[in-house]
């Protein structure tokens, strides 16, 4: 089973940019579709990106759209969400997810449950 270790949050003004990275092991990284997704305070789930195994094929939530882009260097066994033109909505605890049955990338939005193995987050905070 892969284990998920995210990083790179931290305080950030509005109009930056930030690169989360989340580093698995133990398991064959290459084989699972992963996805981030965010929680702000007081607010539920939300379905950030998701990138399927090969990294040819990526999607976006609606909110992130042209602003995030995920990647994955399968060699590094890492997975990044590059973050642009952050907002103060864009504030949450970001996580990494990994399904190692892959389905089709935007059925991830609606069924997070798919994801089968979780990070423990990491904060990212936009200032005004």
């Amino acid at each position: 089973q892969v284990q998920l270790v995210e990083s790179g949050g931290g305080l950030v003004q509005t109009g930056d940019s930030l690169r989360l990275s989340c580093a698995a092991s133990g398991g064959t990284f290459s084989r699972y579709a992963m996805a981030w997704f965010r929680q702000g305070p007081g607010k539920e789930r939300e379905f950030v990106a998701a990138v399927s195994w090969s990294g040819v094929s990526t999607y976006y939530g609606d909110s992130v759209q042209g602003r995030f882009t995920i990647s994955r260097d399968n060699a590094k066994n890492t997975v990044y969400l590059q973050m642009n033109s952050l907002k103060p909505e864009d504030t949450a605890v970001y996580y990494c997810a990994a399904d190692p049955n892959p389905i089709y990338l935007p059925d991830y939005e609606d069924r997070p449950e798919s994801l089968e193995v979780w990070g423990q987050g990491t904060l990212v905070t936009v200032s005004s």
